[in-house]
């Protein structure tokens, strides 16, 4: 029998009568009629409409499963404290509420991450279920669920999904949401029951957007069509060791050298890149590039969960000793930073037992997923924690030399595992395909598009590689893909009472591998977590791997005991913002891809400058240092700008290039959203790339519709002068490269000294008169570029100039608010809203330089944890509470959040109580 869902009292009534539930679906109807025929907006929007699927908060609810009654308090921004006497109850509420205010998000996600998003979309989204069908996230969720996960953590996921059918009990699509309304103008969808694999299917996707390098193994054998290898080493950098501080500096090491010495031997590679051309890549030619250029059509379609497709995904957290606070506890900040989505992909909730014992085990608050059980960071009643992604590679690309029905190993054929799979099409026929792996388990990506198993078939190898055969295909690995324990991670570590229990429970996080910072009222920690594979000497991970030689499969993993870690260090802090976890001594290789640093040097230096004087850091100052806009590249290039002289026989719009150069001098390099002189610099940085090494990159790499004259790829060579050819790109804007990120400070920082660069030249075949062959000559080029287009996109006059309007936020519902019909967009969507901040900055709003300056990925919260008082900890998420469009809960964080304001977070029962406004009661 389903849950039995009975609404008593309140300010919103459940379903109570056949002709009250007929009277609200006209009105929907008429609402979709509207939106669908793109009627007048105003004349059909009625009240009741936009309050159909509403939660109720106040008053009381019946549902069938519960032992005990439930209290749900929610303040002035909707976000829920929920207290239970028992940990089902407190799971099951979990599930009730955060299906009242999110399950169309919920549900869209689930369907996502089985593949099933055509069931809800039609025809469009086949492709896209495809390609995840082929990974087959739910199948790995449910073998972890049948053969992995504790007995407990079942119970809780069992008791979420009855929360989450009590919610849905008797209610239409669009008794749920708005979206429904509209998805059943076209089609007869109807949400299905929730299950607990639909919960752990959620970590598969987020582990998927923090995937580790595998972009960037393509890029790298991507630009091989047109640079050779100290090029490609060129763009690729060595991490700067001596510059930029590792996350640990005084780390424990005890365990490490004896475990090291059993193992006998290191994964090898070392931290360098600058094999990125090796045997792998060469070894197939221009068969790889084929199925790499292809591969990466498809995996640009697949939407993401968190990030924005493995790119730019970074986020900072820190943690500051009692000896240097105001308050004499320690202090942790956090701010992952991902997709700019709406609603955020962050559901903040206190789960609290009335009486914490073996009964009723948790009093936890923080940011949740809605979907999943339990809280993935804040802090407890003892401890506070925070995430950033590790960037560890956990990810490896192989190129399969395909016979017949099978694959190429060690010189023998052997066969595919197969299996097939049912697509269903909203108003159409459904579609049948073939999945196939290899013998350990790794899906063949390559499958899921007709070109690529044509260019397979086609490809040109070089002497090094088997014959061709029946073509190549590429295939994935990925630890993900194998059963884990990460969902029992997140219980342990909601109910860790110490650093030893922290410990403890970060062993269970397999996947995705994230940088965990740790506090409690006298001790601060890190810890490095996850299932990080080892590597053969010869492979380092850095680019696709041929398949059939069995040298290049991993050859283990990281034991748990030599991973990383470092507790109360002397210098009193622990920064974590995606730079190397450790140095060059360490005898694993955890990526050759680690972010540069940039941003957690800054807030080293901040937190530094602070400390070192005497001072003592308060919570708001851990709040300003979250916003901090400075720009490191700035700092490095603007005194160059600036020595550059702009004469009246270079240009005839000379006076208006350097009334621009003017807005530099005197700027202290911050980027805020009124500065003109931020503008100017991010416009200059951007043209820089593009002319230095945007147009010297493969079309694969550079954004789609941008065409340029070049050579072209011969086989023989990279490249033949003697006919020029006419090549687009092929990139999506916020994908492109070169995308401005940190990796491209360091790029550019290396050959700030080699003013004669080879990248310093640009032929007149690709740029507008003006060609360069020196650093200088290039960057006045940049500097008059950034002047003409500003000029056309903010006006003549630089006075009306500021980084804001160039540089700004949009949230887009990520299903109908993308895709759907304009009115649909407006009813949605919601913004612009103009930021501060930028690209490798602590405040960091990314953008991607070779597609513009619109924001693409943002601090996706932020948290300042105070171990002193927790009910003097701070929050703020992306936008609210609610899914529900024109809820006052909808964005109603947004404005506080974009000018860098955080809101109280209550935590004992006395600042809950005091901050409550609205209360609801489960009720058995």
């Amino acid at each position: 029998m389903p849950p039995n869902t009975t609404a008593t009292t309140g300010d919103k009534p459940g379903k109570s009568g056949r002709k009250k539930g007929r009277k609200a679906r006209l009105v929907v109807l008429v609402l979709v009629l509207a939106i669908i025929g793109g009627i007048a907006y105003g004349a059909y929007w009625s009240i009741s409409t936009v309050r159909a699927s509403f939660p109720q908060t106040k008053g009381s609810i019946s549902l069938d499963g519960l032992s005990g009654p439930v209290d749900v308090k929610r303040d002035g921004y909707g976000i829920p404290q929920i207290y239970a006497s028992s940990d089902e109850d407190l799971f099951m509420a979990q599930g009730y509420v955060q299906a009242q205010d999110r399950f169309y998000e919920m549900d869209v996600r689930r369907h996502m991450t089985s593949g099933r998003l055509s069931e809800m979309f039609g025809k469009g989204q086949v492709k896209t279920d495809e390609f995840l069908r082929t990974l087959g996230w739910d199948r790995v969720a449910e073998k972890e669920y049948d053969t992995k996960l504790s007995a407990s953590t079942k119970k809780y996921l069992q008791a979420y999904a009855k929360g989450v059918n009590a919610y849905l009990h008797g209610k239409d699509g669009k008794d749920i949401s708005l979206e429904y309304a509209a998805l059943g103008f076209v089609n007869d969808y109807k949400p299905a029951k929730w299950t607990p694999v639909d919960s752990i299917s959620w970590l598969k996707a987020m582990a998927w957007d923090l995937r580790g390098n595998m972009q960037d193994e393509i890029d790298r054998a991507l630009m091989t069509s047109r640079l050779g290898p100290k090029q490609i080493a060129d763009l690729y950098p060595d991490y700067p060791y001596s510059r930029n501080k590792t996350i640990v500096q005084e780390g424990q090491y005890n365990e490490l050298t004896k475990t090291f010495e059993q193992n006998g031997s290191t994964s090898g590679g070392g931290t360098s890149t600058s094999s990125a051309t090796g045997t792998s890549t060469s070894s197939a030619g221009s068969a790889l590039q084929s199925q790499l250029s292809g591969l990466y059509k498809v995996l640009d379609n697949v939407p993401t969960a968190v990030g924005v497709n493995g790119q730019g995904i970074g986020s900072n957290s820190w943690v500051v000793a009692g000896d240097h606070t105001i308050t004499g506890h320690p202090l942790l900040a956090n701010d992952p930073h991902l997709s700019a989505s709406l609603p955020s992909v962050w559901y903040q909730m206190g789960l609290h037992c009335r009486t914490v014992s073996s009964k009723c085990q948790y009093d936890v608050t923080g940011y949740t997923f809605a979907g999943m059980p339990g809280v993935v960071i804040g802090h407890n009643q003892n401890i506070a924690w925070g995430m950033t992604n590790s960037g560890v590679d956990v990810t490896d690309l192989y190129l399969e030399k395909l016979s017949g029905d099978g694959y190429l190993y060690d010189g023998t054929v052997k066969p595919f595992k197969t299996r097939e799979e049912t697509i269903k099409v909203a108003g159409g026929a459904s579609k049948k395909i073939v999945v196939r792996q290899t013998a350990d388990g790794m899906p063949l990506l390559s499958d899921r598009d007709d070109e690529l198993v044509k260019v397979g078939k086609k490809a040109t190898v070089d002497t090094a590689a088997p014959d061709r055969g029946d073509g190549y295909g590429i295939a994935l690995r990925w630890t993900a893909l194998d059963p884990g324990t990460s969902m029992d991670a997140v219980f342990a570590m909601d109910r860790a009472s110490n650093w030893s229990d922290f410990r403890s429970a970060a062993t269970l996080f397999d996947v995705p591998s994230q940088n965990l910072v740790y506090a409690d009222r006298t001790n601060i920690g890190y810890t490095l977590p996850g299932k990080i594979p080892t590597r053969a000497k010869k492979d380092n991970g850095s680019i696709p791997a041929p398949g059939w030689d069995s040298s290049y499969k991993w050859t283990g993993y990281i034991p748990k005991n030599a991973l990383p870690y470092e507790y109360n260090p002397e210098r009193g802090y622990i920064v974590t913002a995606n730079q190397a976890v450790v140095g060059k001594g360490y005898p694993y290789t955890l990526t050759t891809d680690w972010g540069y640093g940039t941003r957690s040097q800054r807030i080293t230096d901040l937190i530094e400058s602070k400390i070192k004087g005497g001072g003592k850091v308060s919570t708001d100052d851990m709040r300003q240092m979250q916003l901090d806009n400075s720009s490191e590249i700035a700092k490095l290039i603007v005194p160059k700008l600036l020595k550059i002289d702009i004469k009246n026989k270079d240009t005839s719009g000379a006076k208006a290039v350097r009334e621009a150069q003017e807005l530099l001098e005197g700027w202290d390099y911050t980027q805020d959203a009124d500065s003109a002189a931020a503008a100017y610099f991010n416009a200059v940085w951007r043209n820089i790339l593009k002319l230095a090494f945007g147009n010297k990159l493969p079309k694969e790499l550079r954004v789609k519709g941008q065409c340029l004259w070049v050579d072209p790829v011969t086989t023989t060579g990279p490249a033949d002068a003697t006919n020029k050819v006419r090549e687009c790109g092929e990139r999506d804007a916020d994908q492109a490269q070169p995308d401005g990120g940190d990796r491209w400070f360091e790029v550019v920082r290396n050959l700030m000294d080699d003013p004669k660069s080879d990248w310093w030249t640009t032929p007149k075949s690709l740029t507008r008169p003006g060609a360069s062959d020196n650093r200088d000559d290039l960057f006045k080029r940049a500097m008059i570029d950034a002047r003409w287009e500003l000029t056309a996109k903010l006006g003549k006059d630089i006075d009306t100039w500021s980084w804001g309007r160039l540089h700004r936020l949009f949230l887009k519902n990520q299903t109908l608010g993308t895709d759907g019909p304009g009115i649909v967009k407006y009813v949605l969507n919601r913004g612009p809203w103009k930021l501060s901040g930028g690209e490798a900055t602590v405040n960091a709003t990314g953008w991607n330089a070779a597609g513009g300056y619109g924001v693409v990925w943002v601090p996706s919260m932020r948290m300042v944890v105070n171990l002193d008082d927790l009910d003097k900890s701070k929050w703020i998420n992306l936008t609210g509470a609610s899914g529900h469009a024109y809820s006052a809960h909808y964005t109603d964080q947004t404005g506080k959040w974009a000018k860098g304001e955080l809101l109280d977070w209550s935590f004992s029962d006395k600042a809950v109580d005091k901050n409550t406004s609205d209360t609801l009661v489960l009720k058995p």
